[in-house]
């Protein structure tokens, strides 16, 4: 079971933004930017390219539940990023697909 895993379950805790049925929402624990909240599908996926088409609707529902935290957070006028690493070269670290909400601050281009 991976640590969020675990955060889904509440058998760790964690400050929740929002859930669902289908995804948990909270702060990251090593944040990058003044905003950063993963979105975490309940379903164990361990990254992006080990998703498959019966996921199509679990993918479009993290990305609406990611422009949720956004709004909620404050973050929609100014602007935010949303990423998603796939791989040690990425800078994975959690083997479960998880989508990073990150604002409240300018953001660079190219991402490093």
């Amino acid at each position: 079971m991976t640590i969020f895993e675990k955060i889904c379950a509440k058998e760790i805790p964690a400050k929740i933004v929002l859930e669902d049925d289908e995804c948990v929402a909270f702060h990251d624990i090593n944040p990058q930017a003044p905003v950063h909240v993963l979105v975490v599908p309940r379903k164990p996926i361990s990254r992006l390219i080990e998703a498959g088409e019966d996921d199509r609707e679990l993918l479009g529902h993290l990305l609406l539940r990611a422009a949720e935290v956004a709004r909620r957070l404050g973050l929609a006028e100014g602007g935010f990023r949303v990423v998603i690493n796939n791989g040690r070269n990425a800078g994975e670290s959690v083997p479960h697909l998880h989508v990073h909400v990150l604002g409240g601050r300018p953001m660079s281009w190219p991402p490093g």
